[in-house]
């Protein structure tokens, strides 16, 4: 099997059909041998910010000298981005043998597992093979039914920011969602938890207290912001001082989360010392998370895709850019909340040029160019998010700062008109 053969296979199996449940992936598991047994864990779910806190916590262990897993989804450039130790990249090659291994167990199951299901047991398989001493993971949907839930009690389980988004899977309100998050908390294993409204914390509350699972919760009133610029931004958190190269408030907010989690590994016998929790949160990578790609004009690249993303963008152009002309290129899922995306942005946009995500999902940018029209902002617009990048650029010169946002799935495109690609982090 082909690397691209592989690539095929597990994206061509749709998740859309399948039953909300881990009978798949635990069947599937067992025949490959539950790689997952003989991993530790720390496992991530939220709405927002759950990939940062995963790209934050695993700098900070590799730091601490831990061969470090870490699983996350969607990708930017190359599927490999989603599996990676110690930072780098899962091999194409590897890819291929793994997934040539899984596919025969896999097609003789009655019910099919997803592409999820799929990726999910390649990346167990791979950092059993590595020899991982602890492995972030991240949910790709929910918590309870997700794939990544198939795992024993993880060393910490941690939940993000939780908000309105995949609601027809996930459920309606704030607590209906909470809930399905609440799902990776083990009976007797810590929880570290984003400070969240009381109508979300209050069902983190009640789950943790019915498991026995001990809780932290971040105190945002404990961060003091210390300096702050397009270069990045230093903190002091609980006392202790930080730096960290990821802009915008909420950056701010998803340490907390992750310093929390190094004080509860720490007091169940992981050696990260204060070294390393500086030295990794200070060396993380994570791109598109209001990445700087270019300073003339400034261009910023943001895989934000929900309202709640969308308030912290507009937050950040406000805070980064006061005195330029500022100018949203988006591009958005029709099954989102793009109404409710825009309404965030237009207080921060001066500008917007409409745009497509290459996915069959994607909005029609006319249809977005319409809706942002009727809100009285000027708007301009192309189907191709790179013909789309040609045209903001030509809007200003260096009296602009445009930032392209609305979904993951077009940040990396954008990127690559900048020359960057699926680097390792």
């Amino acid at each position: 099997m082909t690397y691209n053969e592989a690539i095929e296979y597990i994206n061509g199996t749709s998740w859309l059909g399948k039953t909300s449940c881990l009978d798949r992936i635990r069947e599937l598991m067992e025949k490959l041998g539950d790689p997952q047994k003989g991993l530790k864990f720390v496992h991530i779910a939220g709405t927002n910010g759950k990939g940062s806190c995963a790209a934050m916590t695993a700098s900070v262990l590799k730091a601490a000298g831990c061969k470090t897993g870490l699983y996350t989804s969607p990708y930017l450039a190359r599927w490999n981005e989603r599996i990676r130790v110690n930072g780098r990249s899962i091999e194409d090659d590897e890819i291929a043998s793994i997934t040539a291994e899984i596919r025969p167990i896999a097609d003789a199951m009655d019910d099919h597992p997803s592409e999820f299901e799929l990726a999910t047991a390649a990346a167990f398989m791979y950092f059993r093979d590595k020899g991982c001493d602890i492995v972030v993971l991240e949910t790709g949907l929910g918590g309870r039914f997700d794939a990544t839930n198939i795992i024993d009690a993880p060393e910490c389980a941690v939940i993000t920011r939780i908000g309105l988004d995949h609601t027809a899977v996930l459920g309606g309100t704030v607590e209906e969602i909470a809930a399905e998050k609440a799902g990776i908390i083990k009976r007797n294993r810590p929880c570290v938890l984003y400070s969240q409204p009381e109508n979300a914390a209050a069902v983190i509350r009640n789950v943790c207290a019915q498991k026995n699972a001990a809780l932290t919760v971040t105190e945002p009133g404990a961060i003091v912001p210390q300096f702050d610029s397009t270069d990045g931004q230093s903190f002091t958190y609980r006392g202790e001082e930080y730096a960290l190269p990821l802009l915008g408030r909420s950056q701010l907010y998803n340490a907390a989360v992750v310093i929390d989690t190094v004080g509860v590994l720490r007091s169940s016998g992981w050696s990260i010392d204060s070294h390393a929790l500086e030295t990794g949160l200070y060396a993380v990578s994570w791109p598109a998370r209001f990445e700087i790609v270019s300073d003339d004009p400034y261009f910023v690249v943001d895989g934000g895709h929900n309202p709640q993303c969308m308030e912290s963008v507009a937050a950040n152009l406000l805070e980064y850019f006061p005195d330029k002309r500022r100018v949203v290129l988006l591009g958005v899922m029709a099954d989102k909340d793009w109404r409710g995306m825009v309404d965030a942005l237009v207080p921060a946009a001066d500008e917007f040029v409409a745009t497509q995500p290459a996915n069959e999902r994607a909005l029609d940018y006319r249809e977005l160019s319409q809706y942002i029209e009727g809100l009285g902002k000027p708007v301009s617009g192309s189907p191709y998010a790179e013909d789309a990048v040609r045209l903001a650029m030509s809007l200003g010169g260096e009296e602009i700062a445009v930032c392209a946002t609305g979904s993951i799935y077009m940040a990396g495109v954008i990127r690559g008109c900048f020359g960057l690609g699926g680097e390792n982090l």
